[in-house]
């Protein structure tokens, strides 16, 4: 497999988290906790031998920086509250 779709599987499982919580905010703290436990679990577990084929192996890693890179940019995106003086 050529190092250009390594590359590029890769960056875009790390940039697609951040995009998508740039846009709609860090959910509930569990969901990103889980999402760690996830890929913890994932990259954990060994691959079966007849499995292990250079694009399973990036499908599975790209699904690992997903969920890595999910759970542990939350904090970074929280939505922030204004703080609103009141009218009177």
């Amino acid at each position: 497999m050529s190092s250009i779709w390594v590359f590029a599987g890769y960056a875009c499982a790390a940039g697609l988290p951040l995009v998508l919580l740039h846009f709609f905010h860090a959910r509930a703290w569990y969901w990103h906790a889980l999402s760690i436990g996830l890929a913890l679990a994932l990259g954990l577990t060994p691959v079966p031998l007849e499995w292990s084929t250079p694009g399973r192996d990036l499908m599975i890693g790209s699904v690992f920086v997903f969920l890595l890179v999910w759970g542990l940019a939350a904090p970074l995106f929280r939505a922030h509250q204004t703080m609103h003086p009141k009218p009177g």
